[in-house]
């Protein structure tokens, strides 16, 4: 997804470009794509000069967007998991969940301080 922010800007980007600078495979990259696609983050464009490109400005893109496009909800315990209340029998006692708790909010937040264009001013900078 920084791929993209960093080198959508004149057009869609070829799968293949994102596995070799990424070195990662064109499948594997594929496989990453489809979640994106399903949350709305990114689209494929079909036929000669296609690939990927951004659905939205990088600005506009956080990193818990990302990433919860591809690994689900962010939740440190089973219990923080939207859905799964009451899912612990020892939830009435547990010396631990308002730890939990805090430390799943306090990730989200810090992946919802950055976006997209972060990332990529990031890259820029170290390339």
């Amino acid at each position: 997804m920084v791929d993209l922010a960093t080198h959508g800007g004149n057009g869609p980007v070829a799968r293949r470009d994102i596995a070799e600078r990424q070195d990662i495979s064109a499948d594997y990259v594929a496989q990453l794509f489809r979640p994106l696609q399903e949350a709305g983050l990114v689209e494929g464009v079909k036929g000669p000069g296609g690939g990927y490109r951004l659905t939205r400005h990088p600005s506009d893109i956080r990193v818990r967007d990302v990433v919860e496009a591809v690994e689900g909800p962010v939740a440190l315990a089973p219990c923080e998991e939207p859905g799964h209340q009451g899912c612990c029998p020892h939830a009435d006692h547990c010396t631990t969940q308002v730890l939990w708790k805090q430390l799943s909010a306090t990730v989200r937040g810090m992946l919802d301080s950055y976006t997209l264009q972060d990332l990529g001013k990031e890259a820029e900078e170290l390339a």
